[in-house]
């Protein structure tokens, strides 16, 4: 138990580390990182999806697709090119619909439905990371690099996580839902839910390009569908039959375990991000 949790400890440690390090050290090691991150999640889910025996879809292509998908949306943001960027990205989908048809696999409509289910689900929402990182200054005709939302993000899921667990370990007793998670608990959210919120009055005091209730949205926004990309994630393991989506973690199971509640917070925090600019 003793060594669990120090392998845990270190494990989580260095994770943070890694993730903050390369969000803040420049926009190279950004997209880099996430470029990784994308295509091992794509990899990994791939692989579970064939192990179960309910489809069998390519992983390193799907992989490749993720980071294609990735770096195009980085170099739309940031003007290297027009939209033409995303042409190799598109002959990819295409050619992984194409491949089906000279397979002859036992199953091609689940093969097509699981291998875009890997670009919609988990791709595109890392692609996603992208538009809260690059700004347009009309004013400049210049593109700037922002690590602070993209790390907002994870800052906001880390602390909601961290409450959640702490407050629910001490008082939970009504489960939020069991049928899917039967650990989490309504008071443990709460938890998370003020921690992280509290994380969005210090952003408003050190980052004020947003007010202290745009912040405060921000944070309830990652929170709520932070929360939904977990249960997602735990109803695909529990339909799938396993505990853990991987081992690349040790002690904390695999990337998807890592980045669940990531792939519904950022497509989220996007479209409330947008919304302001609407009013």
């Amino acid at each position: 138990m003793k060594n669990n949790f120090i392998q845990r400890a270190i494990t989580g440690v260095l994770f943070v580390l890694i993730l903050i390090g390369g969000i803040l050290f420049s926009p190279l090691s950004f997209g880099i990182l996430f470029t990784l991150i994308a295509a091992l999640c794509v990899h990994e889910f791939a692989h579970l999806i064939n192990r179960s025996g309910t489809a069998n879809i390519n992983p390193t292509i799907t992989a490749l697709g993720a980071a294609a998908l990735f770096l195009a949306m980085m170099g739309y943001r940031t003007s290297v090119s027009d939209a033409r960027i995303f042409l190799p990205y598109l002959l990819l989908l295409l050619y992984l619909m194409i491949a089906e048809l000279y397979l002859k696999k036992s199953n091609p409509l689940g093969n097509w439905a699981f291998t875009m289910l890997s670009q919609l689900y988990i791709a595109l929402p890392f692609a996603l990371l992208n538009i809260l990182a690059y700004h347009n200054n009309p004013a400049e005709s210049s593109v700037s690099y922002n690590p602070i939302l993209p790390l907002s993000i994870f800052v906001f899921l880390w602390l909601n996580d961290t409450g959640a667990y702490c407050i629910g370990s001490l008082f939970g007793r009504r489960r939020l839902f069991e049928r899917i998670s039967p650990k989490k608990s309504w008071e443990g959210s709460a938890g998370g839910a003020i921690f992280a919120i509290a994380a969005s009055f210090a952003f408003a005091c050190f980052f004020p390009f947003m007010s202290m209730a745009q912040w405060i949205g921000l944070a309830l926004t990652v929170i709520v569908f932070g929360t939904w990309g977990d249960l997602t994630e735990s109803l695909m393991k529990r339909q799938l039959g396993i505990k853990d989506s991987g081992n690349i973690l040790p002690g904390h199971g695999g990337m998807l375990d890592r980045f669940d509640s990531t792939l519904m917070a950022v497509p989220a925090a996007v479209a409330y991000l947008y919304a302001l600019t609407l009013f």
